[in-house]
């Protein structure tokens, strides 16, 4: 298949890109100026890359040209600081999604499968773990705008039969994962721990999450690609909550670093636990994590260590 990855330059999308190509398939890649395509240089003569302003109708337009299917990761806000500029979320993520399914229509797109948050959009959970029919109250603008872009998916699906499935993803790690953002514990910790930094921990490290490696969420995204699937929404997940207490322990141990940590208050947008019903994505995709968390661990640390483009760890 022809297949569009928008923000296949990234830690998601490039992982994704490799599976693909790798199966034969067509992979264009649309990413924003600004962002870097190492991730893609080793396929450079297998793929085409575009970049583009994600909110310009033409620049969209030209990415969509001949393609089945499109892949929707692109982003430009975290979880953290969404909330200080929630008309800047919706302007740049929901305004220019909903130009996009517009787009999709008029081109005839085939599917479009969309990288949703299943660490924010359900909120504080009522019960665990949380399955998809669980209600969504979240507590951050990139929640908000997350599952807003879902209704809309739907709502072109109702109106022009725009084929559509959300991935609603806990917390993905691993290989191609940046060490210097504000998002993502495993990256942050180990990146701390190998280059002898502080790592500090928002709250007493109680708060846990459900962490899944970024392989097995690249073969949920293949799965839903190359067939038909029956749900509109799946969470991509491991299916277990670990505290961060428990991160900052596999980290050690992987990293052989006794690790300097630092505890400040806790943030209002963390919700205390995370863990996602995975049943349904076991069911109808015949799909289930395989790596356990701390290989994971071990394949990012090894991964940090070996030619990943950082200087300074070891």
């Amino acid at each position: 298949m022809n297949c569009l990855i928008l923000g296949g330059a990234g830690f998601i999308g490039s992982n994704i890109v490799d599976a693909l190509v790798s199966k034969g398939h067509r992979v264009r890649v649309f990413d924003l100026p600004n962002v870097s395509t190492q991730n893609l240089e080793h396929l450079s003569d297998r793929i085409e890359v575009m970049h583009g302003d994600f909110k310009n109708d033409k620049d969209i337009c030209l990415a969509l040209d001949d393609m089945d299917v499109i892949v929707h990761l692109v982003y430009t806000t975290l979880p953290s600081p969404s909330n200080d500029n929630p008309v800047y979320d919706i302007d740049t993520n929901l305004v220019a999604s909903i130009n996009l399914l517009q787009q999709a229509v008029r081109k005839g797109i085939k599917k479009i499968i969309f990288a949703s948050s299943g660490g924010t959009v359900y909120g504080i959970p009522k019960n665990l773990p949380i399955s998809e029919t669980h209600q969504t109250n979240p507590i951050c603008s990139y929640g908000i705008s997350k599952l807003a872009i879902e209704k809309y998916m739907a709502l072109f699906n109702y109106l022009h039969g725009l084929k559509y499935t959300v991935l609603r993803i806990a917390n993905p790690y691993g290989e191609r994962q940046r060490i210097d953002n504000v998002q993502g514990s495993i990256a942050v910790f180990l990146g701390k721990a190998l280059s002898d930094q502080i790592i500090t921990i928002w709250g007493d490290g109680s708060i846990a999450r459900d962490f899944v490696y970024i392989g097995d969420v690249v073969s949920s995204f293949v799965r839903v690609i190359e067939n038909d699937v029956n749900s509109p929404v799946y969470n991509i997940a491991f299916g277990q909550a670990y505290t961060l207490k428990d991160i900052l322990s596999i980290t050690g141990q992987v990293t052989g670093r006794t690790l300097k940590v630092k505890f400040t208050s806790s943030r209002k947008l963390d919700v205390p636990v995370n863990c996602l019903d995975i049943s349904l994505a076991k069911k109808e995709l015949d799909w289930k994590p395989q790596v356990s968390l701390e290989e994971g661990i071990s394949r990012f640390c090894n991964w940090l260590r070996n030619g990943s483009g950082y200087p300074n760890l070891n």
